[in-house]
């Protein structure tokens, strides 16, 4: 039996929303501490970068484990967070939704191909389904990611910097929620019911 240590749901998504919240909020007010308009979006990365680091040493702390999606995303943020502050511009951290999401989308599809459907590894201790719901459910997040890379490439490529930044953090999350929920039927027809008490 393992004694595996979960976060409180609420304190999960408060470091998953957390760095972005504060991402958003100094793209919004940077220029109160001092930034230039044109260069609050460079503000908000640094911020962005550190809180995403904090948040995953804190994950880290909490439970002993690292989960994969949470890691890449980091990976992606500092490399790419460092690139804009390093090169002064905005154009990487606009660019890491895409890769993130490709990558994501990437990877799910090559698990499928070898008969691996590594979301059922993701989210196995959420929820119990058969072979086939497994397979569907890793097939629809896969072109769920690259939908949202699609979507990021449009908004960042005909937007302004604010509203990118402003659909990443209010956009994009209730996208996500949205289509979460909308696979229920999907979860309720494939779920694998436990063997009735007799």
């Amino acid at each position: 039996m393992t004694d595996e240590k979960r976060l409180p749901p609420l304190l999960k998504l408060a470091l998953e929303l957390g760095p972005l919240a504060l991402f958003f909020i100094g793209n919004a007010y940077g220029d109160r501490f001092g930034f230039a308009q044109d260069q609050r979006i460079f503000a908000a990365t640094g911020i962005f970068i550190v809180a995403t680091v904090i948040a995953l040493g804190i994950s880290y702390a909490l439970t002993r484990k690292l989960p994969i999606m949470p890691v890449v995303s980091a990976i992606v943020v500092v490399v790419f967070g460092g690139l804009t502050l390093f090169l002064q511009d905005e154009i990487f951290i606009k660019l890491k939704p895409t890769i993130v999401n490709t990558l994501f989308g990437l990877v799910l599809l090559g698990g499928l191909y070898f008969r691996k459907p590594l979301l059922q590894i993701v989210l196995d201790s959420v929820f119990d389904l058969d072979e086939e719901g497994w397979r569907k459910l890793t097939l629809r997040w896969a072109l769920f990611f690259f939908a949202l890379a699609a979507i990021n490439e449009i908004v960042w490529r005909t937007q302004t910097t604010d509203f990118w930044v402003s659909f990443k953090v209010f956009g994009i999350m209730p996208l996500t929620i949205a289509f979460a929920l909308a696979q229920t039927p999907l979860l309720l027809k494939h779920e694998i019911k436990k063997a009735e008490e007799v």
